[in-house]
């Protein structure tokens, strides 16, 4: 472990440094160590890749030059689109999922209507209480408020020895924390917060504080409104594991398309970050008896980190670009239970490569990917070539006399396991090379699910491996049928031997003018 942020009193937040991040990844490298796992990112507009301000990708080139997959976080700036940080190709760049375990905590209403909110309440049962929404007209120096971060201005005897329902715009939870804070110290015996999905839960230290969304929040309200003395009681949380809850991309975590090179797909992949059980400082406000509940991509990293490890056990020769390859195309792409996974968000969606990359990581099927697509130092430095950078940039990064020949090569044609075309005006034919780590005689057939309007075929449609042919390469020719300028479709191109399935995800807009910003 590299200590490369410090906490500023100053400021009260914590920072790190571009040159710590270097230091400190020069240190691992020195070390010797065989994955970094690095959960921290820089916010929008990213620096240049070749730009030292960019600790994570300058650093990262060189340990991945020397061996050694990094796994960085993508950022928790979602769900706006072009938020994913992180973003240099030879970086594995994590997307979090929530899990299949939640804390429901049954709130029963006076008439006898049960709603399951989510906390981390657990106290005593409560007795029916006095339930109430601050609002209507009071004395003329009274304010009343529903608003969440507002509860202080209410009156003592409104809040006193009841439960108060409150509505936020916010996901934060300090919002939750806060609410919570104002209602005990005026003497009220729990809250309710409804709001957008955002996941994060925290204990408020024993107090009864627990978030729904609008629509249950709604139901409440409505009741409060239907009887002069409305009541509930609020349970102890209980933990659910498994069935009936599903797989979401977090609302936080940021999504793809790359801002500073959107042919190259962001995230990677996702892993479980959502109310993960942490280990933590006892300098965190939510410290309790050294661990805490953490959400973020932060969280998410460690778990592919951790997977790497692994893979890199079983498999030491393997490059950084084809343990990355084989996490990639082996992932899940519908929950454990077969159903489809969903971003939040507003409003929730399937999820698409920009959301989760391959999709989901799947431990198990990693260990055996059948094909990968591999790469090196030499690929990064075509692809650093082919967006533009000059030759004596990518000199100061790779450390060695570089110029980049004509013609340019294609970013298109980087060997990644994903094709993504942010700017299609008619066609375009890609190449990919993969290698076989499978059984030796392999043969292997296309399957291909275009994106709307778009025709894709490979060639040729069978790759057929033996002792001594362990790569091939096949041609990949994309066309547009639309003739308007489009939003990206998605789809995908799995190899196929009939046991392993190595699925790549394919993103296509249609661009008939270039550069072009559409708002609407």
């Amino acid at each position: 472990m590299y200590k490369a942020c410090w906490h500023l009193a100053s400021i009260g937040t914590a920072t790190c440094s571009a040159a710590d991040m270097l230091k400190a990844i020069d240190e691992a490298i020195h070390d010797g160590v065989d994955v970094l796992s690095i959960s921290t990112s820089f916010p929008i507009p990213l620096f240049p890749e070749v730009d030292a301000q960019d600790a994570m990708a300058v650093g990262a080139f060189h340990a991945v030059a020397k061996g050694i997959p990094v796994v960085c976080s993508g950022g928790n700036a979602g769900p706006a689109s072009q938020t994913v940080t992180n973003t240099a190709p030879w970086i594995i760049t994590v997307a979090a999922t929530t899990q299949d375990r939640s804390f429901p905590t049954l709130i029963t209403l006076g008439n006898n209507i049960t709603i399951v909110g989510q906390a981390l309440y657990q106290g005593p049962d409560m007795d029916f209480t006095g339930l109430v929404y601050p609002e209507g007209p009071g004395a003329s120096n009274e304010t009343f408020s529903g608003v969440c971060e507002d509860l202080a201005k209410n009156p003592a005897r409104i809040i006193k020895e009841k439960i108060v329902l409150c509505f936020t715009k916010s996901t934060d939870y300090g919002t939750l924390i806060q609410a919570a804070s104002d209602v005990f110290n005026l003497d009220g015996y729990g809250v309710i917060v409804a709001r957008n999905p955002g996941y994060q839960l925290n204990p408020c230290d024993g107090f009864p504080c627990l978030a729904v969304d609008y629509e249950l929040g709604t139901d409440i309200l409505f009741y409060i409104r239907s009887t002069r003395s409305p009541v509930a009681k609020i349970q102890p949380t209980r933990t659910l594991v498994g069935l009936p809850v599903a797989t979401k991309v977090a609302t936080f975590s940021s999504r793809g398309p790359s801002s500073i090179s959107p042919a190259i797909l962001k995230p990677d992949i996702a892993a479980p970050g959502v109310n993960i059980l942490a280990a933590t400082s006892p300098n965190d406000t939510f410290y309790d008896r050294g661990f805490s509940m953490k959400s973020g991509t932060s969280m998410s990293t460690p778990v592919v980190a951790g997977i790497v490890a692994l893979l890199k056990s079983l498999h030491p020769h393997w490059s950084p670009a084809a343990i990355r390859s084989a996490i990639v195309t082996t992932a899940w792409r519908t929950d454990p239970s077969g159903e489809p996974i969903f971003a939040d968000g507003s409003n929730r969606k399937l999820a698409d490569p920009f959301d989760y990359g391959g999709g989901v990581v799947n431990s198990e099927k990693a260990a055996k990917p059948g094909l990968v697509y591999d790469m090196g130092v030499n690929d990064y430095v075509l692809y650093l070539c082919s967006v533009g950078y000059t030759d004596s940039s990518i000199t100061r990064l790779v450390r060695k006399k570089t110029v980049c020949g004509n013609p340019k090569p294609s970013v298109l044609d980087l060997n990644l396991p994903s094709i993504t075309i942010p700017n299609l005006a008619k066609e375009v034919t890609i190449t990919r090379t993969v290698t076989n780590v499978g059984p030796v005689g392999s043969v292997y057939k296309a399957v291909i699910e275009a994106p709307m309007g778009v025709n894709v075929n490979v060639t040729p449609s069978a790759l057929v491996f033996n002792a001594k042919t362990r790569k091939l390469s096949f041609k990949v020719r994309v066309v547009t049928n639309h003739r308007v300028n489009t939003g990206y479709y998605f789809g995908s191109l799995t190899w196929t031997d009939s046991v392993h399935n190595v699925v790549i995800p394919l993103s296509v807009r249609t661009q008939i003018l270039q550069r072009y910003y559409d708002e609407n």
